[in-house]
């Protein structure tokens, strides 16, 4: 499936997150939201993406946003890292892939010659009516809650 657009209604999804909760992007309604993909929790730039909305969460939910990450990894893996980095959002388990299908970021990547597989790391802002406002591909993962920031400014 290609990458959504600007324009496009978010899919909706239902899956659990670290705390095996169940969770669906409808349960956000009338919020604004900013909805990441990343390929794996706990190494270095899945890492710094997570503790750059982590330490700008307040300002963000100040803003009336919710973030929320999804990755292949399981319940138990999202838990481990939000232990580890005391990340206060949903971390959303997509084993299955299904959710990264739906947004088109399942993608063949290309590493030292070897083709896979993998999550392509994209950002979707998402406004309170579901409609994705923003999609940001090139991903600064340090500076990943400025890139939002500037888009709305």
């Amino acid at each position: 499936m290609a990458a959504l657009a600007p324009g496009e209604k978010a899919p909706d999804f239902t899956s659990k997150n670290q705390n095996g909760e169940t969770i669906s992007l409808k349960d956000f309604t009338g919020k604004n939201v900013i909805l990441y993909f990343y390929p794996k929790d706990d190494t270095p730039g899945c890492t710094a993406e997570a503790c750059d909305f982590r330490d700008n969460y307040q300002a963000l939910t100040g803003k009336g946003f919710e973030v929320i990450g999804v990755s292949a990894d399981d319940e138990k893996s999202h838990k481990k890292f939000e232990t580890k980095y005391t990340l206060p959002f949903n971390l959303i388990a997509d084993t299955d892939k299904k959710i990264v299908e739906k947004y088109g970021v399942w993608v063949e990547k290309n590493m030292y010659g070897k083709k896979y597989m993998g999550i392509a790391r994209t950002t979707f802002v998402i406004n309170t009516e579901g409609i994705i406002e923003h999609v940001i591909n090139k991903v600064d993962t340090k500076n990943s809650t400025q890139q939002v920031l500037d888009l709305l400014a």
